[in-house]
């Protein structure tokens, strides 16, 4: 008999462009909440600025602190005509920078672009539709240069990918610290000072994880099976010191998906474990219904696209029939969905 899990058709739901939020509500924290507790199968509708009264005393709340780095740059062909270039990382390879470039026409090796005074040249085709590029400035310029000209990369979804000097504010965590994602770990857009002040009056400490969150997080799922998709890869580090708090905390709650994969990804044998002496490590995990997923007490989450991994994601955790439904749940009481959207917190039951 075929498993329906794995069929990406399952994981469709329906949803007016009306939910999608186009903007943060004013005041982070003022988003909406939903809260399910697995144990007792309870829907709870609240306010983000109130989730410390939902998390157990002494628990440890893990957030992705990679910052988004403005990577869309507008510009044209030499031939004049209009060019877009999304450099997907700021990790130079020996080929050079990976992008993904739009203009008209086929595109062939030593291709210029012209982004003002900057310009980039095709130096190598990538496996996926995208190109290695070089500029011609150098490694230390280019991240001032992409400061003064380049757009933050918000989704297409909302505002049709138009970023303006609103979002390189607003689609941004205020804890970011490291450069180098192309999309924010968008469950943490929801914290403040005053949500960090409650959480610590309650003593729940935070500890911080890198993963810088690559285009393929937009990936959609093209296979009828979900076993066939080829899952994006990532980097990713923990500090000594954060590892240090993984590993001596009893409940810890993932914000986002980003910060559980980092943690699925590193937990072994009931440890975390990184490499200190590697730097980053790399991981393409995919997690859906029928893969364990042992390194979490519970998951602070947007709403995700239909069809997503990411949704397939939080379905690992509590089910999809059960995560369909409180999708539902969530349109009946008006929530906003995806990166500008609400929040919810899955309290995950008791392990058997």
């Amino acid at each position: 008999m075929e498993n329906i899990d794995l069929l990406t058709k399952s994981y469709n739901y329906e949803l007016d462009a009306n939910f999608i939020a186009d903007r943060p509500v004013p005041g982070r924290h003022h988003s909406k909440l939903m809260v399910y507790d697995q144990e007792n199968d309870q829907v709870i509708h609240t306010s983000f600025q109130n989730i410390s009264e939902f998390l157990p005393a002494k628990s440890l709340v893990v957030l992705n602190e990679s910052k988004v780095f403005p990577c869309r740059l507008l510009g044209e062909k030499t031939s004049g005509g209009k060019a877009e270039l999304f450099l997907l990382s700021l990790l130079r390879s020996k080929h050079g920078y990976p992008a993904m470039i739009k203009s008209r026409g086929k595109k062939k090796l030593g291709d210029k672009f012209l982004f003002g005074n900057l310009e980039a040249t095709i130096t190598r085709r990538g496996d996926e539709g995208d190109f290695y590029i070089e500029f011609n400035i150098s490694d230390e310029k280019l991240l001032m240069t992409l400061e003064e000209m380049a757009h933050i990369p918000i989704p297409p979804y909302i505002r049709d990918g138009i970023a303006d000097e609103k979002d390189r504010e607003d689609y941004q965590t205020v804890y970011a610290k490291e450069l180098g994602s192309v999309a924010a770990p968008t469950a943490g857009l929801h914290f403040t000072e005053k949500v960090f002040e409650s959480l610590a009056a309650k003593n729940i400490d935070k500890a911080f994880v890198t993963l810088h969150v690559g285009a393929g997080t937009f990936k959609p799922v093209n296979s009828d099976n979900i076993l066939e998709h080829r899952m994006h890869s990532e980097l990713f580090r923990i500090s000594k010191d954060n590892l240090n708090k993984l590993n001596q905390a009893q409940n810890i709650f993932a914000v986002g998906t980003t910060s559980l994969r980092v943690l699925e990804s590193s937990y072994k044998n009931e440890k975390f474990y990184f490499d200190q002496d590697n730097g980053f490590s790399e991981t393409s995990i995919f997690l859906y219904p029928g893969v364990p997923v042992n390194s979490i007490r519970g998951l602070i989450t947007n709403f995700h696209l239909p069809q997503s991994t990411l949704l397939m994601l939080v379905s690992a955790l509590i089910g999809r029939e059960k995560t369909l439904e409180l999708y539902e749940i969530a349109k009946e009481n008006k929530y906003r969905f995806f990166s500008y959207g609400d929040a919810m917190l899955i309290l995950r039951g008791k392990r058997s």
